[in-house]
């Protein structure tokens, strides 16, 4: 049974960032993908890298875990790794960056089994590289080891998901089913792209194989230990020439430009 969102425990609306949480902790942040849809935007540029209010998009989700306290973070790199290797270096802000180059494309899934040996904490913090989401980091990881959750899915709203897809999830935040987009029209609950993994979940991915965490490993673990968290904070993405856009906009408006 499936019920509805105000039964789900969710962060507070306001709460200070929690570091906690975050002691100790890699963060992994995936950023291979080709951006093919955004190419028209940044040429041959890493997606990752299109300027957003004048600065690279990742330098954003840099800043949001250098704010965490967040000290060791490993880039999961693809297409045009040696631009990212190039701009970024090995730290950013007193944050040691480790760069995981893959020679094919692995996807998501692929990308976190490629770098495991790189990811020395367990749990380990990973986001995509495409996507914003104002949480805190620490709090989630917290609620994850208070769960004893093997993987945990941070949550936003969204007044419309068909875009997205829908997650479903039960009282005990239990991730119960994923609507895929086309289906997933409405008001409701998305994959926010930041995840609580654990290193047993990192270590049953298969190794060397293309794999995507959202379309084939999040749906085949429900049912095994799969919870969400979901977040009261503001939620952007640049995976389309709109939100992009609409990313620089939202930025500047925010003072974080």
């Amino acid at each position: 049974m499936v019920f509805s969102m105000g039964r789900l425990k969710k962060f507070p609306a306001e709460v200070s960032i929690s570091m906690s949480g975050t002691a100790g902790i890699t963060a992994a942040i995936l950023v291979g993908g080709l951006g093919t849809r955004l190419r028209p935007a940044v040429a041959d540029r890493p997606k990752v890298l299109a300027a957003v209010a004048g600065r690279p998009f990742l330098t954003y989700l840099l800043d949001q875990l250098a704010r965490a306290g967040i000290r060791s973070t490993v880039l999961c790199t693809g297409y045009r790794a040696d631009v990212v290797a190039t701009e970024l270096g090995s730290s950013y802000k007193g944050m040691a960056l480790i760069h995981s180059r893959e020679s094919s494309p692995l996807g998501t899934g692929g990308a976190l089994r490629h770098a495991r040996a790189l990811l020395q904490s367990d749990p380990v913090l990973v986001l995509n590289g495409d996507s914003y989401c104002d949480a805190d980091l620490g709090f989630f990881i917290d609620r994850h080891r208070k769960a004893e959750a093997v993987a945990s899915l941070l949550l936003t709203e969204m007044s419309q998901t068909s875009r997205y897809g829908r997650v479903e999830v039960n009282d005990r935040e239990t991730v119960v089913g994923f609507i895929e987009k086309a289906q997933g029209s409405g008001p409701g609950w998305i994959n926010a792209g930041i995840y609580v993994l654990a290193q047993s979940f990192l270590q049953s991915l298969p190794l060397g194989t293309p794999l995507s965490l959202e379309r084939e490993v999040f749906p085949a673990w429900v049912g095994r230990g799969l919870n969400a968290f979901r977040s009261p904070g503001w939620f952007i993405d640049i995976g389309t020439p709109e939100s992009y856009v609409e990313a620089g906009r939202l930025f500047e408006s925010r003072c974080l430009a």
